[in-house]
């Protein structure tokens, strides 16, 4: 049984949402961040980067108060609104093949801590102290996480209705994404959301696995030192996406060496005999096709890796994964790969043009051979995640990726 509760979002107003809400962080170059904090003060950017305003990069605790600050700017500055009712927020994200309709709200630490919410991927306890930290002195968290469910058709009909109604946002960006969000007031409707949602067993987290870690440690740290604590808190849920398990788009991370390990290139494609049949292929746009194909780029030629089924034994979910597959017949028996989230000899590639950039940076030299997997499934997420199992770092890629700073937690 999934808790979800509606909240009161910080959001922007609506004159200026499509300044303020922002791509990743992480997905800004170097220029193009520069440019933006230059020429549009509204940029969420600038509350999670304060130290632009002083020329400074900042870190720590430092920045942390840093960004509390310009947060209650754009606050004082009618930057940010805050709504007085708790609400749900139907958003929709629209672009060129992808379309996807989903739900911000908050979701419940305690069916975090019981496993009601599964995780597939293993979080660093530095990193989830220092974003524990970072959410303890900022005192809001803009960053939902996207958590998928099984198809569900009440659900999908009560969401299905609200976008029948006029939306609190509509704008189009300037990667030519449409962001559409409609904000869910009715009670008796957010009512039904809720028993529909009741009816759902388990939900998956599909990205941020860390941010739900976080929000989890600090909720029981406060919890811990609340003596008047009634489990009613803020603090005891954290923001969500939650999204139909369909509309999910999953991409394949390609695999990149520098080395091999010592090894010629005859002598490497030798013990990779031992587990796969190899093909030379002439086509330097085949990308594998089925599970367990593997497709490799080495000296200027791709090959068509099969895996032999007599020489690989599946033991569990996850030993039928590529990803795992791939690290334990090649990474790390030939490549002397142990460490896939810190060896530098590593680099890892996504998109819908990584074949080619793969081959490119290995032509370049960069690197020595490339490995093409074909995408994980949902239903595999769901099986490692049921399992209690881990996925390999870097297994999957998934859309859709969620503007900054459209919806705010306040804790």
């Amino acid at each position: 049984m999934a808790l979800i509760k509606p909240f009161k979002a910080i959001r922007p107003a609506k004159d200026k949402v499509a300044l303020v809400a922002s791509r990743s962080y992480e997905e800004y170059s170097e220029k193009e961040l520069q440019c933006t904090l230059e020429h549009n003060p509204f940029s969420f950017l600038h509350i999670i980067n304060p130290g632009f305003k002083f020329h400074k990069s900042l870190s720590g605790e430092e920045r942390f108060k840093l960004v509390k600050n310009r947060y209650w700017e754009f606050l004082e500055e009618k930057t940010f609104i805050k709504d007085n009712t708790p609400c749900f927020y139907l958003y929709q994200i629209k672009k060129e093949n992808f379309k996807c309709l989903g739900l911000f709200c908050a979701t419940s630490v305690s069916d975090y801590d019981k496993g009601l919410i599964k995780q597939h991927e293993n979080t660093l306890e530095s990193r989830e102290t220092l974003f524990a930290n970072y959410l303890k002195t900022v005192g809001f968290n803009a960053e939902p996480v996207l958590i998928t469910y099984k198809d569900n058709e009440t659900i999908a009909s009560l969401l299905k209705a609200e976008t029948k109604k006029d939306p609190e946002y509509h704008f189009t960006c300037t990667d030519k994404v449409t962001h559409t969000l409609w904000r869910v007031t009715d009670n008796t409707t957010l009512n039904a959301i809720q028993n529909a949602f009741k009816e759902i067993r388990q939900m998956y987290i599909a990205d941020g696995h860390h941010r739900s870690a976080s929000s989890s440690l600090l909720a029981n740290e406060i919890k811990h030192n609340n003596p008047n604590h009634t489990g009613q808190e803020a603090y005891n849920y954290f923001m969500s996406y939650l999204i139909p398990e369909h509309q999910v788009k999953i991409f394949d991370f390609n695999r990149m060496v520098k080395d091999l390990n010592g090894l010629t290139k005859e002598e490497f494609l030798i013990k990779l005999d031992t587990y796969f049949r190899i093909e030379q292929n002439s086509n330097n746009g085949n990308r594998p096709l089925k599970k367990h194909h593997f497709s490799m780029y080495l000296d200027g030629e791709f090959y068509m890796l099969y895996l032999r089924k007599q020489s690989y034994t599946f033991t569990d979910a996850l030993s039928k994964l590529d990803t795992q597959i791939l690290y334990k017949t090649i990474l790390e028996p030939i490549l002397g790969i142990t460490d896939l989230r810190n060896d530098e000899r590593i680099s890892y590639g996504y998109g819908k043009h990584n074949l080619i950039k793969m081959k490119d940076c290995i032509d370049k030299g960069e690197f020595k051979v490339g490995f093409s997997l074909v995408p994980i499934t949902i239903e595999e997420i769901r099986q490692i995640a049921d399992a209690g199992l881990v996925m390999p770092p870097k297994s999957t890629y998934i859309e859709p990726k969620l503007r900054s700073g459209l919806t705010i937690y306040e804790l």
